[in-house]
């Protein structure tokens, strides 16, 4: 079974920074899309950033330019450098993978728990 597991969440000032990590683990073949999402209370989940199979990156509009998104493909993990955060950035954050299991003939998308961010004023 695959899992996502989010960690680095916690509280920060407005203009700080904080970089969430996403771990993969289980009988994974590949990992295709990685992508952040996040949801804030009484709002539904939105897509922050993408990272395409093929190293394309998509940010959120509100977060263009403060948020870079990577990976290392050898440790099965995602990131999210947040940056210049503002209290709108309060969210549960959410890690997602499209994930080829072995033994599966189809890609799964994963979710993880999800991470608290809050940023206070």
């Amino acid at each position: 079974q695959v899992q996502l597991v989010e960690s680095g969440g916690g509280l920060v000032q407005a203009g700080g920074s904080l970089r969430l990590s996403c771990a993969a683990s289980g009988n994974i073949v590949r990992i295709n899309n990685w992508a952040w999402y996040r949801q804030a209370p009484g709002k539904q989940r939105e897509l922050v950033a993408q990272l395409t199979g093929g190293g394309s990156t998509n940010f959120a509009d509100s977060v263009k330019g403060r948020f870079i998104i990577s990976s290392d493909n050898a440790k099965r993990a995602l990131y999210l450098q947040m940056n210049s955060l503002k209290s709108e950035d309060t969210a549960v954050y959410y890690c997602n993978a499209e994930v080829l299991q072995s033994g599966h003939g189809l890609w799964d998308a994963i979710w993880g728990q999800g991470t608290q961010v809050t940023v206070s004023r």
